[in-house]
């Protein structure tokens, strides 16, 4: 497709058109690289050949207007560098690093050297995947210990399950990620951390160190129901509340009762949740039907499951959940599938910061995720109302 016809498409389809002209303007970066590196132009007979074209592999990449498809140049003599994919190239080498340390372990799946092929890795010798775990333990490393410059004011902690061998066996463990809303409104990842217990301790050491880090003006943590993060928020954040994840909350009263049950109960439960009378209502209901694990849930979390209505209304919808993490864990997941499993937590580590890092640039680069001024707002209506 050439540029008129482009033009022509941007009169039917606006967003179409946005996608193949940025494909074509990033195919043109790649020729151009490539050009750079082999040193002439495809077909060109010269003494400045530093290299030889060795085909092309399909590459998708995420932009604002779509997944754009990129054909990328390959390079038989050594690997083609490029600056269009170096926001993802990260995570790749992450990936590829991962699956190498399996491999050279003896403890990958057949798989493995058909998906290092498709990777772009021919060849791997253990010190080949040494120097490449280096070279990205220092990124995470820099990552996790940056200083948190902002005041946060929510904070969403939530985890994911991975594979991963411990004395020759694969144990489940946590990965837990922290994010934060900071006062200008925009989302952070802050901290990361692998569950070796989840009791107050754990999570104690985890939000002192983001504490060292800077993180302060914390006034809501949002969470699932496990006691040690209540114990420790409480501790950890002296004026601050915690907010039962209404999700979680959901999934563990569905657990409570029969299959034929759930159904109704999750329809029940969305209309209770709206506010803390309709819960109370609720519950005596429960009682009355003689459902009595339903009604001690539901009392055990009664003080925790509306703390978020102490807040700007229109934060409501996005601080009452942990969802602002779902999107982040799916990614995780997509892009450690072919991990299946992990040969320690430093390589599950290095894979995760690696996609987090991508993640968070691409928070920071986009519109708001709350709009804080209705925040500042109501808090001088309120100040004008007792003066």
């Amino acid at each position: 497709m050439n540029f008129e016809d482009i033009i022509l498409q941007y009169l039917e389809d606006g967003k179409q058109a946005m996608k193949d002209l940025l494909a074509l303007f990033l195919n043109k970066v790649l020729q151009e690289e490539a050009k750079a590196q082999i040193g002439v132009l495809p077909y060109e007979r010269s003494n400045f050949r530093k290299a030889h074209r060795n085909g092309y592999r399909q590459r998708s990449l995420r932009t604002k207007y779509g997944e754009v498809e990129l054909k990328k140049p390959q390079i038989r003599e050594f690997p083609f560098e490029t600056r269009v994919f170096e926001r993802y190239s990260r995570v790749e080498k992450a990936l590829k690093n991962a699956i190498a340390e399996s491999y050279i372990q003896g403890v990958s799946t057949r798989k493995m050297k058909q998906v290092l092929s498709q990777l772009g890795v021919e060849g791997i010798s253990p010190s080949s995947v040494s120097n490449m775990a280096k070279e990205l333990d220092e990124d995470v490393d820099k990552f996790l210990k940056r200083p948190i410059e902002k005041e946060i004011r929510y904070l969403f902690v939530d985890a994911t399950y991975f594979k991963v061998r411990q004395n020759m066996n694969y144990v489940s463990k946590a990965l837990f990620i922290a994010v934060g809303v900071d006062e200008d409104g925009y989302r952070r990842v802050l901290g990361v951390k692998i569950a070796s217990r989840e009791e107050e301790g754990f999570w104690m050491d985890f939000f002192e160190e983001m504490k060292q880090r800077g993180l302060r003006g914390v006034k809501l943590v949002i969470s699932d129901g496990h006691e040690g993060i209540k114990s420790a928020v409480t501790k950890s954040f002296i004026g601050s509340s915690w907010q039962m994840c209404h999700v979680h909350f959901i999934r563990l009263m569905l657990r409570k009762v029969t299959k034929k049950k759930r159904k109704w109960l999750s329809m029940r439960l969305k209309e209770a949740l709206q506010s803390e009378k309709a819960f109370e209502e609720f519950i005596r209901e429960m009682e009355s039907k003689g459902e009595n694990a339903l009604v001690r849930v539901g009392e055990k979390y009664l003080y925790d499951l509306f703390n978020y209505k102490a807040f700007p209304s229109s934060h409501h919808r996005r601080i009452r959940t942990t969802n602002v993490l779902e999107r982040v864990n799916k990614e995780i997941k997509r892009r450690t599938k072919e991990v299946g499993a992990f040969t320690n937590d430093t390589s599950l580590l290095r894979l995760a910061v690696s996609i987090l890092m991508n993640i968070d640039e691409e928070w920071v680069t986009t519109r708001k995720y709350l709009n804080m001024d209705v925040e500042e707002n109501e808090e001088d209506e309120k100040n004008e109302i007792v003066a």
